[in-house]
């Protein structure tokens, strides 16, 4: 990786179906302490945690992270980075990758791949990943969201809708893609993004980065080689997370 960039992970306490989410235990560390050390292994220059929570920076900075305090207004994670590149005073033309909070597992090369990809498509705002799907069951479900792509790679669509739709019978021509949430941004874009109105399509389907898509914004989109582990969203999924993470400590 030539080009520079810098990882941002957002952290809030306020999580509805696993409540105090980012203090989690994993291993002895809060998961957002996990996360932050996992995402130091990639190429990033400097690893970030913004958090509009005091408990969650007195936690990090205790672990010796980097932390940007934000507003508790931010209705997304996106807004929260717009926050943070402005206290930086980071160049417009600066990489941001955002790594969600509750992905302490998330592949070093993930991170790497989306950044290389945005520095490398100069006329993208935003560079993604996605993976093909293997299971059809996941082509139908709302909870996983699926993009189509035209012939430079960046993303016509995405939704919670199973697209490309089939009309006949036969093996699809095309392979449906699962979207992955981990966004690679150009500075410029996220001070931008932050004075756009939510779209219609991304009200509909409450899917963030329709909303660049509506305002014209290209967006790369890199094919993963192989489904990365889940992010943590339940206490089951903390469970599981828990014995992974011991499980790794064997080893």
């Amino acid at each position: 990786m030539t080009t520079p960039f810098i990882v941002v992970i957002p952290a809030r306490l306020a999580s509805t179906r696993l409540p105090r989410k980012p203090l989690a235990d994993l291993g002895g560390a809060p998961m957002v302490v996990r996360v932050a050390q996992q995402a130091a292994k990639s190429a990033a220059v400097k690893v970030i945690i913004a958090t509009d929570s005091q408990e969650i920076n007195d936690v990090c900075q205790r672990f010796q992270l980097e932390v940007v305090q934000t507003s508790d207004q931010h209705l997304t994670g996106t807004d929260r980075l717009s926050e943070v590149v402005n206290q930086l005073h980071l160049d417009g033309n600066a990489i941001v990758v955002n790594v969600q909070g509750d992905e302490p597992f998330i592949p070093p090369d993930l991170i790497n791949l989306v950044a290389e990809s945005l520095a490398s498509h100069h006329d993208c705002a935003i560079a993604t990943a996605a993976v093909k799907i293997i299971n059809a069951s996941e082509i139908q479900s709302p909870h996983v969201v699926k993009v189509v792509l035209n012939a430079n790679e960046q993303a016509l669509y995405f939704s919670r809708a199973g697209i490309p739709f089939q009309r006949d019978d036969g093996n699809p021509s095309v392979p449906y893609l699962r979207h992955l949430g981990i966004y690679a941004y150009r500075v410029h874009f996220l001070k931008a993004f932050a004075q756009l109105a939510p779209a219609p399509i991304e009200q509909m389907e409450a899917l963030e980065q329709l909303r660049a898509l509506y305002n014209g914004y290209n967006i790369h989109v890199k094919i993963y080689h192989e489904t990365p582990p889940a992010g943590i969203d339940t206490p089951e999924d903390l469970l599981i997370a828990q014995k992974l993470w011991a499980q790794l400590l064997q080893k």
